[in-house]
């Protein structure tokens, strides 16, 4: 990953999320109504949000998470209730408002730092666990594998993320996003082969001392996403 790439994408999704579609993620991330479509997409990653809390352990009471792409917070919510210290950063300064305003007022001793920003900023400190969840949907395996390690150098316990997986459908799906684009679409997401992140994961000296998990698929319908834990060992 150069950093002119990584400095490309990331505006490009800032300014989607930012301007482009705040409001139509607004109303996804609650239960009004929506199209059938987005139903799916809700329901996906409402299960794909619950795969990751359970992979984090059982008692979160004083450690410090990462919530990596917050988006309106839903997750960074839930390990605040159980106890957990959660700095939440998401690009989306419009997003963050929103989370900072549906955030409960009483988080049962957890507390939650809502911040807009770079997710790679080394000045957020570090971490015993972070989670990233759909944030790295539009990079590519090797962009994935370095963020992973740039998130490394600062965590202790665990890493748990989602990646786009390379499956007929969703790759058909891309390549017809990538000849048809449309202005209010999202930049589009990069389908990557479990296989080769996984190795490329272990090829890479920084993350040696990483071993792969848990892997899990959601799928539901238009909504299809793996989830990998990352553990230290």
């Amino acid at each position: 990953m150069t950093d002119a790439t990584y400095v490309q994408r990331r505006g490009e999704l800032k300014t989607y999320f930012d301007r482009t579609a705040v409001e139509a993620w607004a109303k996804l991330t609650t239960d009004a109504p929506v199209s059938g479509i987005r139903a799916t997409v809700r329901a996906g990653r409402d299960a794909m949000r619950a795969t990751l809390l359970s992979w984090l352990p059982d008692d979160i009471r004083g450690a410090r998470i990462l919530d990596a792409g917050c988006g309106t917070g839903a997750l960074a919510v839930e390990c605040a209730l159980r106890g957990a210290h959660v700095t939440a950063i998401d690009l989306s300064p419009t997003l963050v408002a929103l989370a900072q305003d549906r955030s409960p007022r009483d988080l049962r001793g957890g507390s939650i730092s809502f911040r807009s920003g770079d997710m790679l900023d080394p000045a957020l400190g570090r971490f015993d666990h972070v989670v990233a969840m759909d944030s790295l949907i539009h990079y590519k395996t090797a962009d994935i594998v370095r963020v992973l390690a740039q998130f490394s150098a600062r965590t202790s316990g665990s890493m748990l993320i989602t990646h786009a997986p390379r499956t007929p459908a969703l790759t058909l799906m891309h390549w017809v996003g990538l000849a048809f684009p449309r202005s209010n679409r999202a930049p589009a997401i990069e389908p990557v082969s479990e296989r080769k992140l996984g190795h490329q994961i272990e090829s890479d000296s920084a993350l040696a001392s990483w071993r792969a998990g848990r892997t899990q698929r959601i799928s539901s319908a238009f909504y299809k996403s793996q989830a990998l834990e990352l553990v230290a060992r």
